[in-house]
C-alpha cells in the first residue's frame, strides 16, 4: 500500500509540474523574465537596502532568504521521504 501512495503522489507531482512547464516562455523569445524590473531594482539598491558589499550576498542572505529556507526544507524532506520508502519492513 505505500509503494502504491508512492507511486501516485509521485504522478500527481509530475503532472502539476508538468503543466508549470507549458507556462514557461518559448526558448529564445524576445523577452524572457529574467530581464525584467527585478533584476534592474536588485542591481541598482542592493548594496543600499542590504547594508551588504556584496551583491550576490545581499540578494542571497536578504531577498531571497525565505525562498532558500525553503529550498533546504525541500531538499531535507525529500531526503526523508526516499529513506521511508525505501525502508525494508519487518515482516
Amino acid at each position: 500500500m505505500r509503494k502504491i501512495n508512492a507511486v501516485l503522489i509521485t504522478f500527481g507531482i509530475t503532472f502539476i509540474l508538468l503543466l508549470g512547464v507549458i507556462e514557461l516562455p518559448q526558448f529564445g523569445a524576445g523577452s524572457p523574465p529574467t530581464h525584467n524590473e527585478v533584476s534592474k531594482y536588485y542591481i541598482e539598491n542592493a548594496v543600499k537596502d542590504t547594508g551588504a558589499t556584496n551583491i550576490v550576498t545581499g540578494i542571497i542572505l536578504d531577498y531571497r532568504a525565505f525562498d532558500t529556507f525553503v529550498e533546504a526544507s525541500v531538499l531535507f524532506t525529500s531526503a526523508i521521504t526516499v529513506l521511508v520508502v525505501l525502508k525494508k519492513n519487518k515482516e
